[in-house]
């Protein structure tokens, strides 16, 4: 279960990657565009103000997340679904995926349907976190694998979710499309309150603890947290009232083909 409420503690820091993506489709007028994966809708809705004659349809496999996105009363078609069900209609000029496929093992081989499917010319934009090398996600694989929790979590955690941008860009070239790749390391500053959590264990209850959560009782919950805080205020350290947290992110910009062309 997702908690939007969670998720959007830290929202402008969240929103910074989805809208530098955004800014590199150079889209006009496209006809329909779809937010896979759009979460609580806020940023679905900036889709809407870039594009106001497009119909933009938002879709997240949790109710919890779509029943906040509706509450907005954005010009957005906001529905439950899986991004692993998804197909184009044919009318699907712009596809946006913010921070949603490293939730879905084997993406890849969606990027290389969707390439395939899509209409010529669209704009396919997807962003996906690639800090799992950082101290944060090592000290949480490192905990998970403690003896007290490893048989629940072991299965959860992947170390290596997401792929580099040259692989993404060599699969989506091979799949006929342009592709503007990229990858950039956000300093996120987080103010640390004397008497409230680690800023890092709160960031990470909102997306890669969310599995944990699931997977675990009150209390081994409360014990997991706590000796994940321990390690986390170690690795990021607290300096003149705040953390400094280094988030990469990686980014990719691809362009279907002329189907036209490419069926001579």
């Amino acid at each position: 279960m997702w908690d939007p409420t969670t998720y959007l503690r830290y929202g402008d820091e969240r929103s910074r990657p989805f809208h530098d993506l955004v800014a590199r489709i150079p889209a006009e007028r496209p006809r329909t565009v779809v937010d896979l994966g759009c979460g609580p809708g806020q940023l679905t809705a900036t889709l809407a103000e870039r594009w106001p004659a497009s119909r933009v349809v938002g879709l997240d496999s949790s109710p919890e997340m779509i029943d906040r996105a509706a509450a907005l009363d954005a010009p957005v078609d906001f529905a439950v679904a899986d991004l692993r069900d998804w197909r184009p209609a044919g009318d699907e000029d712009v596809v946006v995926t913010n921070a949603a496929l490293q939730w879905v093992p084997g993406h890849q081989a969606l990027l290389r349907r969707w390439a395939v499917e899509l209409p010529a010319c669209a704009w396919l934009a997807m962003q996906v976190p690639g800090n799992f090398a950082a101290p944060s996600h090592l000290a949480l694989r490192e905990v998970a694998g403690r003896p007290a929790w490893r048989a629940e979590l072991a299965p959860l955690l992947r170390a290596d979710p997401v792929d580099d941008p040259a692989d993404y860009a060599e699969l989506l070239t091979g799949g006929g499309c342009t592709v503007d790749a990229w990858e950039t390391t956000f300093v996120h500053l987080l103010p640390a309150r004397p008497t409230a959590d680690h800023p890092v264990l709160t960031w990470m209850e909102g997306t890669a603890l969310r599995p944990v959560r699931a997977a675990l009782d009150a209390a081994s919950w409360s014990a997991f947290r706590a000796e994940l805080g321990v390690r986390l205020a170690a690795a990021y350290p607290v300096r003149q009232g705040q953390v400094y947290f280094p988030f990469r992110r990686v980014f990719v910009v691809a362009r279907t083909g002329d189907r036209a062309q490419e069926n001579q």
